[in-house]
């Protein structure tokens, strides 16, 4: 049974180091993300910037796929 334990032990002290790296990844993305939300809220221009990249972005896709139905339709 000793013999058990002691193999026991260093397993779970190895899940125990995994686990506590895994969360201190996830702390540390959850800190970033605090910093780019508090960067946006801080800077609405960068926000509407962002917005309407992406508005730009819609429309040039829109075009795309107009484009392509209408090449499909010459072949």
């Amino acid at each position: 049974m000793a013999v058990d334990e002691q193999n026991e032990l260093p397993e779970a002290t190895q899940r125990e180091a995994k686990l506590q790296r895994q969360l201190d990844g996830l702390q540390s993305q959850v800190t970033k993300l605090h910093r780019v939300q508090e960067e946006v809220v801080e800077n609405p221009e960068l926000s509407s910037e962002v917005q309407s990249w992406k508005e730009k972005l819609d429309e040039h896709s829109k075009q795309l796929e107009q484009s392509a139905k209408k090449l499909s339709q010459f072949e």
